[in-house]
């Protein structure tokens, strides 16, 4: 089992920056894939970026502003995002699996944590 709790999330104007970080604990082997989504009311969960090693991969909305990195030694995801826009208002989720192929498709993803509320205003 991998357990994963994300922090960071918070309210910020627009152009702002946030930085999430996702502590990774468990039977971190099991976690060789991590990735960023996020969920809007009303929507469906989307992905935003995902890591393998040293390669990411981002989603249109992402590229540009949003970077994925992780701290091997401290077991920690993060996701700087800067110029924030009021639609990157959502829950965002890390999420985790074995499989060491970068893809953005949540129903590809076996551990997810709990989210971490980000709110953009104008």
């Amino acid at each position: 089992q991998v357990q994963l709790v994300e922090s960071g999330g918070g309210s910020v104007q627009v152009g702002g920056s946030l930085r999430l970080s996702c502590v990774v604990s468990g039977n971190t082997a099991s976690s060789v894939r991590l990735a960023w989504f996020r969920q809007a009311p009303g929507k469906e969960r989307e992905g935003v970026a995902a890591i393998v090693d040293s390669n990411t991969m981002y989603a249109d909305p992402a590229k540009g502003r949003f970077t994925i990195s992780q701290d091997n030694a401290k077991n920690t995801l993060y996701l700087q995002m800067n110029s924030l826009k009021p639609e990157d208002t959502a829950m965002y989720f890390c999420a985790a699996d074995l499989v060491p192929w970068l893809r953005l498709d949540p129903s590809t993803y076996a551990y997810w944590g709990h989210g971490t509320q980000v709110t953009v205003s104008p």
